[in-house]
């Protein structure tokens, strides 16, 4: 999924950027479907990124979610931080008036509603609609299920709850855009379908450029100088 990810980034990559993949090393769960599987992902990714961090100018955590890793970094480094969720409800209030979401598993679907109240955008959801796969499905089961189960969800976004924004809900559905944009007649330029993989990178490079990066006086603080003061040299 990683290599499918830097893969669809190539043809929209600016020219003074470079985009390095990072999987989840072991023991990270395989999949992220549910609060366990975050906290653990989360966990092993902090103590593999932190060491190497200063090699990189931003992070963007491809998981479809308010993923805890994402306020991880932005305790733990001074590089913008976005999430492929973020990105794409992001842009979609900016291009449109009520943003829809492709969901993986019905548990995906509940999570997804309570990440977007969290972002304060409530107010222009227009709602979930789940294809039922979990979320290694997208690429073990045959395209053509896949594909039908998206369209339809899509269709349902679009028909019966008036979205015309489309937000892919899975860093595994970046491949699929095209054919999502096909069914919702995207190309009339009634409704957009977002790719947050590839919005979240255009957000980090605009970002990087402006040399904007975390604010550290709030929220955000160093956590690093907190284990310091406390005497705790681990991570």
């Amino acid at each position: 999924m990683t290599d499918a990810c830097l893969a669809s980034l190539q043809s929209t990559l600016p020219p003074f950027c470079t985009v390095s993949g990072f999987t989840a090393p072991h023991p990270s769960p395989s999949a992220i479907e549910g609060q366990v599987d975050g906290v653990l992902s989360a966990a092993a990714c902090i103590r593999a990124i932190v060491p190497i961090a200063h090699s990189y100018d931003g992070f963007l955590v491809a998981c479809f979610s308010a993923h805890p890793l994402i306020d991880m970094l932005r305790e733990e480094l001074e590089g913008p931080v976005i999430g492929i969720m973020e990105a794409s409800l992001y842009a979609a209030r900016m291009l449109g008036g009520r943003v829809g979401i492709v969901a993986t598993s019905r548990r995906s679907k509940t999570m997804h509603e309570d990440a977007v109240r969290k972002y304060g955008l409530k107010g222009y959801f227009a709602g979930c609609e789940s294809t039922g796969l979990a979320v290694l499905e997208l690429e073990t089961k045959p395209k053509e299920e896949v594909w039908r189960l998206m369209e339809a969800a899509a269709t349902a976004l679009v028909r019966g709850k008036g979205a015309d924004c489309i937000a892919l809900g899975c860093a595994g559905m970046t491949e699929m855009r095209e054919k999502v944009e096909e069914v919702v007649m995207a190309k009339e330029g009634s409704v957009r379908v977002l790719d947050g993989v590839k919005l979240g990178v255009q957000f980090l490079s605009g970002l990087i450029r402006e040399g904007l990066g975390t604010a550290k006086g709030g929220l955000y603080g160093s956590s690093g100088q907190g284990r310091k003061a406390r005497g705790q040299d681990w991570l």
